[in-house]
């Protein structure tokens, strides 16, 4: 117990760090202990604020999801985009910006939006599905199907769009914290909280379905009840990141047995919030090493150098 403590501690002064670090590094480094000028105070308070709050917002989210997924599931390779979701948010920007099918203008709001109404919709589908299948490896082919359908639309979709349009959907889907304004912020962080409310309800229950449906259900869990919170709080973690920031790929499968590998325990009591620390500590890095780079790089490049290598070392381990 006291070990954890010391492992919590450590990582939210690492967390505070990482921060800072962010808001100073870029294209030109910012000390906001110092005299800036007007510009400089621009860039920090539009820019590099809400691009950091935006990291460790989106690395915590999805982490959470993918580790309430795996535990669902109760596959090591379970991701916030297992159910579809994410596929969803892509159709709905592609029909956005390659085919005009929302009656908004489009601009810097309303992709976020189209994303938001292509992962609801997706989402409604798979709870709908969720109220009449019986186990949850049902409920994973469904929402992978889901996924794959959504996903050859988009790919029909992509074959007509001219070329701008097809440019602006595939940089969308590249993933990027710097989109994310203040304004923006004002949507997706009730969307991140009530998704983190499912996610308190069903914290209890958690635990009991690590070690399968049969055995929660003698612990007296509702098991279809705790399956809806889930999926709600997986819809909306993942989702509404994917809306607001593109696709951010292996942040959700990776983080979380980074969590069970450093306190060593499957509690989710600890695990919850160690991947909301080491989460939003892993893209604040990769937000990092993006705004170092010397060509600006998607977030998702990143991400994917980081959590590739952790999915090889569990297909690996486990044989």
């Amino acid at each position: 117990m006291q070990r954890n403590t010391y492992i919590f501690v450590a990582l939210t002064a690492l967390l505070a760090l990482l921060f800072c670090l962010d808001v100073c590094s870029g294209s030109i480094w910012l000390w906001p202990w110092g005299d800036l000028n007007p510009m400089e105070q621009n860039i920090l308070h539009a820019i590099r604020l809400p691009k950091a709050i935006t990291a460790i917002l989106a690395g915590a989210s999805l982490s959470v999801a993918g580790l309430i997924m795996q535990t669902l599931f109760r596959n090591p390779l379970a991701s916030p985009y297992t159910l579809g979701v994410s596929s969803g948010a892509s159709l709905g920007v592609a029909l956005l910006t390659m085919m005009g099918v929302f009656s908004f203008q489009l601009s810097a709001v309303s992709i976020p939006i189209a994303a938001c109404i292509g992962a609801l919709l997706v989402l409604l589908l798979v709870l709908a599905v969720s109220r009449r299948v019986t186990n949850n490896v049902s409920l994973l082919i469904v929402g992978m199907m889901f996924g794959s359908i959504a996903g050859a639309l988009v790919s029909l979709i992509q074959n007509f769009a001219n070329p701008d349009a097809l440019k602006l959907f595939i940089v969308w889907t590249l993933g990027s914290l710097s989109s994310v304004g203040w304004s923006d912020m004002q949507l997706m962080i009730p969307i991140l909280l009530i998704g983190a409310v499912f996610v308190l309800l069903s914290l209890k229950p958690l635990n009991g379905l690590m070690l399968g449906e049969d055995y929660a259900r003698g612990l007296g869990i509702n098991v279809k009840r705790t399956r809806l919170y889930i999926v709600l709080a997986t819809g909306l973690l993942a989702g509404g990141v994917t809306a607001f920031c593109g696709l951010i790929a292996f942040i959700g499968v990776a983080v979380p047995h980074i969590a069970r590998g450093i306190f060593r325990t499957s509690n989710h009591r600890v695990t919850i919030p160690a991947c909301v620390l080491i989460g939003a500590c892993l893209l604040l890095v990769c937000d990092v090493l993006c705004s170092l780079a010397i060509y600006p790089l998607p977030i998702s490049t990143i991400s994917a150098l980081f959590g590739a290598p952790v999915i090889i070392w569990i297909i690996l381990k486990n044989k």
